[in-house]
């Protein structure tokens, strides 16, 4: 079997994609020998597999990478236009909709991390909806995997909304153009969606009316067939006539597109929600609906080897363990060791390890828990929890640190060992990433999901918008106690960590990535590629990844660690791993992870690249 990268169906992630309950599936195979190539602009410590397969995308004006190459050009369409980064994202997010259904919808939710050229300031915005206050946190947990009580609050179209307030120039109606055709003319379903269809059928043929959008005729489309969504265009024009009719009435750019917002929260649409989510058993009403706001808040920042790195703040968890992660690894001279050393790797999983043992421990919605953020952050937190990591052999999956004696708020939790509730393996999940950059130099990443793949597997009623698992197991935790488990209005948390790195306040990087439990891990990985070992983008996407499984989760301690590693280390790196204590499962060469990024260098040249794991794709102008 060739290294080079294959159809996306051949990926792990088609075999685990989706369905929720489904154990993660793995490629079983020999570790492939490197072949000796070397990327064109060498690295510092690079190791032979670094060849780049994709050339990277010169962006002298502006761009955008994305999950598809449909909603790259979309968002490009709008910086043509002279949009903005938010206009680019907020376009190719509706496309994401329509094309990478099983990902990405406006019901779903997620997190943007946005660079003000202006002001050099970076915020953060959460587009993460709570639970219905009608749900029974001691209801089944199974009901949390797919159907109408598993969703929370859809905020993904408020975040587009809040996002086009604050930073966009163009209408709605502009934005959400390319999204209307695709979804109403049709568009070639590409052949690895058509897959997770197929694999998807079972379930998604208990819900009508998501089988009559999904299995036509009572059978998944065929791959790069004409696939069209009509109810999902009436909705996406329905809004942007909102938009226009206000306009007309005489309203500011700002309250027309409030008059979208309210359209779907306390509209027509949301009245359908709310209809359906009644008439099918749910928890979601209207009054659910009209609390619903988007939150714009300080990232999570840390300083590694002089950048400053910005992610996503809670409800997300992977700002936290990206941050902590660098913090440990901080203290090691990653750039001296030859990426092919085991030590390289074997550091990087001990402190993915300890980072995740920590963020588990405390992290919640800060409405309802109190979280050492400070602590977590700590340069002398993370300087006490290196000492964990041995380079001789492999830790035990650790308890979580006293991080709240590093903070100067927060109260520690005394209680570490939760009790169980029945089946605690939890659920994973399926996103998708984009990253913008315009020709004033602010930048947006955005990562956004429905949850598990197909969220609910659920269509709400007749608006064509399929709908968020997200209070599955994984997001919220499994244990009676535990400061992240279900309760009514508590935001559930997400894994989706969008980042933006400046260096002296100039944009380095801006970058995210889907993959659920492994999106902290692999922008990790891919930060130190850059940092570290000095690649060029595209270079620092493809080379090869690890990621850490916890069975049963990793909110437990002493939990059984795997280390899924991509085909492409080579054969000497797997065994001086295995031979340290690591449990290594190898998994198809392309495998973990679909990093959507743009790297400028000191002259301000901007160069992106797109993961060939997935259909990402970047376009610059």
């Amino acid at each position: 079997m060739s290294d080079t990268p294959p159809s996306f169906l051949d990926r792990r992630e088609m075999l685990a994609a989706g369905l929720a309950g489904m154990a993660l599936t793995t490629l079983p195979g020999r570790a492939l020998a490197q072949s000796g190539a070397r990327a064109p602009d060498a690295p510092r410590t690079g190791s032979a597999s670094v060849a780049a397969h994709r050339v990277e995308v010169p962006m002298p004006h502006g761009g955008v990478t994305a999950g598809h190459p449909l909603a790259a050009m979309a968002g490009t369409r709008m910086l043509m236009q002279g949009g903005t980064a938010a206009d680019a994202v907020v376009a190719a997010m509706a496309v994401m909709n329509v094309v990478e259904p099983w990902a990405s919808s406006a019901g779903g939710n997620g997190f943007a991390t946005c660079l003000d050229r202006k002001t050099g300031k970076v915020q953060s915005l959460a587009f993460t909806g709570g639970a219905p206050r009608l749900l029974d946190p001691d209801g089944d947990p199974k009901a949390l995997d797919h159907g109408p009580k598993a969703l929370s609050v859809p905020g993904a179209f408020g975040g587009w909304i809040a996002l086009a307030r604050r930073f966009g120039k163009l209408p709605l109606s502009t934005l959400l153009e390319p999204a209307i055709g695709y979804a109403r003319d049709g568009h070639p379903l590409d052949a690895s969606i058509a897959m997770f269809i197929t694999r998807a059928q079972k379930t998604l043929a208990l819900y009508p009316t998501s089988a009559a959008i999904f299995l036509p005729g009572g059978q998944p489309p065929a791959p790069r067939s004409i696939f069209r969504n009509p109810d999902l265009a009436r909705s996406f024009q329905a809004l942007a006539d909102a938009e226009s009719q206000a306009l007309k009435g005489g309203a500011d750019r700002d309250r027309a597109l409030q008059a979208a917002h309210d359209y779907f929260y306390t509209g027509p649409i949301a009245q359908e929600f709310a209809r359906f989510s009644a008439q099918t058993g749910g928890w979601l009403r209207l009054d659910d609906l009209k609390a619903y706001q988007p939150r714009w808040d300080d990232p999570v920042t840390t300083n590694y080897r002089g950048l400053d790195v910005y992610c996503s703040p809670l409800t997300s968890r992977t700002g936290l363990e990206l941050c902590e992660q660098l913090n440990l690894v901080e203290g090691f001279d990653l750039a001296a060791l030859p990426a092919d050393d085991p030590l390289f790797t074997h550091y990087l999983i001990e402190a993915i390890k300890v980072a995740k043992a920590d963020v588990y421990k405390y992290a919640a919605d800060p409405k309802f828990a109190q979280t050492p953020v400070e602590g977590l952050l700590s340069k002398r937190f993370a300087a006490e929890r290196r000492k964990l990591i041995d380079a001789a052999r492999a830790g035990l999956y650790p308890q979580g640190g006293n991080a709240a004696a590093f903070d100067k708020v927060a109260l520690e939790r005394a209680r570490q060992d939760f009790a169980h509730q029945g089946d605690d393996h939890t659920r994973g999940g399926d996103t998708t990433s984009l990253s913008a950059v315009d020709a004033d130099g602010n930048a947006i990443a955005v990562t956004t999901t429905v949850g598990g793949g197909f969220g609910t597997f659920l269509v709400m009623g007749n608006t064509g918008i399929l709908f968020n698992n997200g209070l599955r197991l994984g997001s919220s935790a499994p244990y009676a106690g535990h400061p992240n488990k279900v309760a009514p209005g508590k935001v559930a948390l997400l894994g989706n960590g969008p980042t933006i790195v400046l260096d002296k306040g100039r944009l380095k990087l801006v970058f995210g990535s889907p993959g659920g439990e492994t999106i902290g891990q692999t922008q990790f990985q891919f930060l130190v590629n850059v940092v570290d070992r000095g690649l060029p983008i595209q270079a620092a996407i493809e080379a090869p990844r690890f990621a850490l499984d916890a069975d049963p989760n990793f909110y437990r301690p002493g939990a059984a660690i795997t280390v899924q590693a991509e085909r492409r280390f080579p054969d000497a790196m797997i065994q001086r791993l295995t031979a340290m204590g690591h449990k290594v499962e190898l998994v198809g060469p392309y495998a973990i992870g679909s990093v959507q990024g743009i790297l400028a260098d000191p002259s301000g040249a901007r160069m992106a690249g797109a993961d060939p794991r997935r259909m990402g794709y970047a376009v610059g102008y």
